[in-house]
């Protein structure tokens, strides 16, 4: 399924990640410049992949027939819908606000937020896809179960591609913005 989009798969370049070795993951939350704005951003990528991961093994269940076909409909809709949204409007605040702070703060870092604005069009493409599917599939659960069977298994895929992309994007995003708030003392 990743073949259908440019989903990112290698290492943020390492120039983008010089203050990371200051300032190590490990040490984040010990570190006087973490504050609770900063604990709320990294607890929405927490919820990010948490929700992804959920509706993946949701699909699961619906397509070993574990799960009833209206109480998958049920979750994917509610937990399907919760993760677009949010990611959307996750991201959305991110290059409008979040990304210019840190770039105001320290510009040698702009290539770094580049390359996660990019992430973020490609997510969207990604996202609506997803969307299409999941209301196709949700539809097709009352009309056609053995099509309805067929697009879940086409969803599932694309929740495997957001798990993947969530994995890769929120890494590099924390290991890239995490150290310059605490190098500037951001986000007070």
């Amino acid at each position: 399924m990743t073949q259908e989009f440019d989903i990112r798969t290698h290492d943020m370049p390492e120039t983008m990640r010089v203050l990371l070795s200051d300032y190590p993951r490990d040490s984040w939350e010990a570190h006087p410049g973490f504050k609770e704005k900063t604990r709320h951003w990294l607890g929405a990528h927490q919820m990010f992949r948490q929700l992804g991961e959920l509706v993946r093994l949701e699909t699961e269940h619906y397509l070993d027939r574990s799960r009833e076909p209206d109480d998958f409909a049920a979750r994917l809709s509610y937990y399907g819908n919760a993760l677009v949204a949010n990611l959307h409007g996750h991201h959305t605040w991110e290059d409008r606000n979040y990304f210019p702070e840190l770039s105001a703060a320290d510009p040698r870092f702009d290539a770094g937020l580049e390359i996660l604005e990019k992430d973020h069009k490609e997510l969207d493409r990604v996202l609506d896809r997803f969307t299409e599917t999941a209301n196709r599939a949700i539809q097709l659960i009352q009309l056609d179960e053995h099509q309805a069977l067929e697009e879940a298994g086409q969803l599932h895929g694309l929740a495997g591609t957001i798990e993947g992309f969530l994995d890769r994007h929120l890494s590099d995003e924390e290991e890239l913005a995490v150290p310059i708030i605490l190098h500037h003392r951001l986000r007070g």
